[in-house]
């Protein structure tokens, strides 16, 4: 079997004396979609904010290909991997994609100049191969629409080598043109052997996009599915009523 890009077993975290995230473990496999679903407060984004190196767990262990790392920052996950887009994006709106694509990390010339020319160029290269249809390379992102947002936000994560992209309601707030653009993103990223976790509260795409869903509740983990063999219904009572489809069929 091909190892997991991505283990995290028996994860705990508690702030306050509330336990946000009890005893959980999912798994993600290279050129796989994950889906994490739950109610607000039922522990998704705690997860994954563990994974992205926000917050530290209390106990658990993640592991990456196999080999156990520590992850006490975003810079620890960035090192192995790991990019977060969060639904707010973190873009200046003014600036233009190649801005945005090297924000922080500018190529600069031999003199030690920023290389404007060249990040346009490496812009234009990621974006052919991620969204062709992207045309506004040197807008201000401000001019963009929210599918295009998302398109530069994914395009720098790529850049910088991602393998394992954790997507925060990535469609939420989008028309059906820019939700169906960032549906064809993340089937070109899992085409490409990238894993992704995609949070969202939308049953419907998460049937349409994952290969497998995971739904918390309260802080645990009623189960993990592959999508083929669980209905919307089924999705929407876990999520409710913290049922797994297969206790049924043990009953």
């Amino acid at each position: 079997m091909t190892t997991p890009l991505v283990e995290l077993k028996n994860i705990s975290i508690a702030f306050g004396g509330i336990q946000a995230v009890d005893d959980v473990s999912i798994d993600l496999m290279p050129g796989e979609v994950v889906g994490l679903l739950g109610h607000n407060g039922a522990g998704k984004s705690t997860l994954i904010k563990i994974l992205s190196g926000a917050y530290r767990m209390d106990s658990g262990e993640i592991r990456i290909n196999g080999e156990k790392v520590e992850i006490n920052s975003t810079r620890d996950a960035r090192r192995h991997n790991i990019e977060t887009i969060y639904q707010t994006l973190a873009l200046a709106d003014n600036l233009d994609a190649a801005s945005n694509l090297f924000l922080g990390r500018e190529l600069v010339n031999a003199l030690g100049l920023v290389d404007d020319a060249k990040m346009e160029a490496e812009t234009r290269k990621i974006m052919a191969r991620l969204n062709p249809n992207f045309k506004k390379i040197t807008e201000p992102v401000s001019a963009l629409s929210g599918g295009q947002r998302q398109s530069v936000a994914i395009a720098r994560a790529v850049y910088f080598n991602a393998k394992i992209l954790i997507m925060d309601e990535p469609t939420a707030a989008l028309g059906v043109h820019e939700t169906q653009m960032v549906a064809d993103l993340i089937k070109e990223l899992k085409a490409q052997g990238l894993g992704i976790f995609l949070i969202s509260h939308d049953t419907r795409e998460m049937l349409d996009l994952c290969d497998r869903v995971s739904v918390m509740k309260n802080g645990q983990l009623v189960g993990t599915e592959r999508v083929e063999d669980v209905t919307e219904d089924d999705i929407l009572s876990m999520i409710i009523l913290g049922k797994n489809p297969r206790d049924k069929a043990v009953a």
